[in-house]
């Protein structure tokens, strides 16, 4: 029995085991990519739009094809007089014959109208509509540029929130042993009380801190995992291989030019503007009569009456709204205004673009200079604490000199890694200003 039990132990450890091991990883960057705008919602809902704006534009074609409307009816009617004024009754003849009784009546008709012109309406509405279907195409493919920047934002997040774990932890362990050799000190009296417990404090204080970078850990990790579709318990390891500098050789002047030419919010706007433009005409085309080409076929039954078949009729049609002499200046002066309101937005997108690439340049050199600042930073606090830490085994430094220089290498390392993180994140960043993004990352 005892033997049974420990092979079932054993079991169900082994499929722990294998459940855990599902329940990691391991994603790349152009995977974490691919992954995201694959299950982006934001990118469905632009999908969702552009099949709105194709729907719209396929509406607007179909105004130039004829409208075809049947109507029939069913009449009862209860002792109705019916008397036809033909000549046959008004001729005197004397024939008293007693009128039909009508009791019911049934017609039915078919009208059909080809528009042959309606002042350009129908022509501009088409070209309107293909230029906000043309604007929408562009606002999804800029959306999917903001997918990308923000899943290169959340994979350096995840790297900075393990990176910071693991130097948290190392040092956590440098300090736990330097308490035990503190104690060993102070047990033999080589150490006072008070410097043994200021040892004692800075590693509970790296303990604290090494909790607080856990639950950033976890958070950028769930994080991450909501943005890639995957199940929130997913733990992701990061393969950062083939993730390094780029040598770019662009100046400022380079990405503010892409950046004016390529950047597809500015062309959607643009897009916009040519169909407020010819929403104009469309307006200014209510001053035109409409002509049709018409056609229609007439059945109608009365028993004991008459009966009509094969009635059918074709012409053309002309219809003109005079109203629209003075009713159409307010619609005109207000087609125009929405044209000036996007000329503005347009130059008011020209200022925000430039300023943005000049501030997404400027970060990107801030960043790449910290680096090279942080480079010198962490060789010299690890030559600072080991001259420190050299001194005070000669009892030349006090201990609070130690933990000091041992805080103060920590930090040049997270701030140097963390550097080198952002600085991937800026240069991403300037890419997708300049409206490069998705151009370079296929390459």
């Amino acid at each position: 029995m005892k033997s049974k039990l420990k092979g079932l132990a054993i079991f169900f450890s082994f499929l722990s085991l294998n459940v855990n091991a599902q329940e990691k990883k391991t994603l790349t960057l152009n995977e974490a990519i691919d992954l995201s705008i694959q299950n982006s919602k934001q990118l469905k809902t632009s999908q969702a739009k552009i099949e709105e704006a194709t729907a719209a534009l396929k509406e607007a074609v179909e105004r130039k094809l004829p409208d075809a409307k049947v109507s029939a009816s069913y009449i009862r009617l209860n002792s109705a007089n019916f008397d036809l004024k033909t000549k046959s009754n008004n001729g005197g003849s004397g024939n008293n014959s007693e009128p039909p009784k009508v009791s019911q009546a049934f017609y039915g008709l078919l009208n059909l109208s080809l528009p042959i012109y309606a002042g350009g309406r129908i022509r501009y509405g088409i070209e309107s509509s293909k230029f906000l279907e043309q604007a929408t195409k562009l606002d999804a493919e800029d959306d999917k540029d903001e997918v990308i920047q923000n899943t290169i934002e959340a994979f350096a997040n995840l790297f900075k929130a393990k990176t910071a774990v693991r130097l948290v932890n190392e040092n956590l362990l440098e300090a736990q042993q330097r308490t035990k050799d503190f104690s060993n000190l102070e047990k033999n009296g080589l150490l006072a009380r008070n410097d043994l417990l200021k040892a004692e404090l800075q590693s509970s204080n790296t303990e604290l801190s090494l909790v607080d970078a856990e639950n950033n850990l976890q958070l950028a990790n769930v994080n991450m995992d909501l943005m890639l579709g995957l199940p929130t318990s997913m733990e992701l390891i990061l393969d950062t291989t083939g993730i390094e500098k780029k040598d770019d050789t662009r100046v400022l002047d380079d990405y503010l030019q892409s950046a004016l030419h390529e950047r597809r919010d500015m062309a959607a706007i643009d897009y916009r503007k040519k169909a407020a433009e010819s929403g104009v005409k469309s307006v200014k085309g209510e001053l035109y009569p409409s002509i049709a080409l018409t056609g229609g076929y007439i059945a109608a039954d009365v028993p004991n009456v008459f009966s009509v078949t094969n009635a059918v009729n074709i012409g053309v049609g002309v219809s003109y709204n005079v109203g629209s002499l003075w009713k159409n200046k307010a619609k005109v002066e207000q087609a125009e205004a929405r044209v000036k309101q996007l000329a503005i937005s347009e130059s008011m997108m020209d200022d925000n673009i430039r300023m943005q690439v000049n501030r997404s340049y400027l970060n990107l050199l801030s960043y790449r200079k910290k680096i090279e600042v942080y480079v010198k930073a962490v060789e010299q606090a690890q030559e600072n604490y080991r001259i420190v830490k050299n001194k005070f085994d000669n009892s030349l430094a006090t201990t609070t000199d130690v933990l000091d220089a041992d805080i103060a290498q920590l930090q040049a390392r997270l701030s140097y890694t963390l550097a080198r993180a952002d600085a991937f994140v800026a240069y991403h960043k300037l890419l997708q200003t300049a409206g490069l993004l998705s151009a370079e990352l296929k390459k």
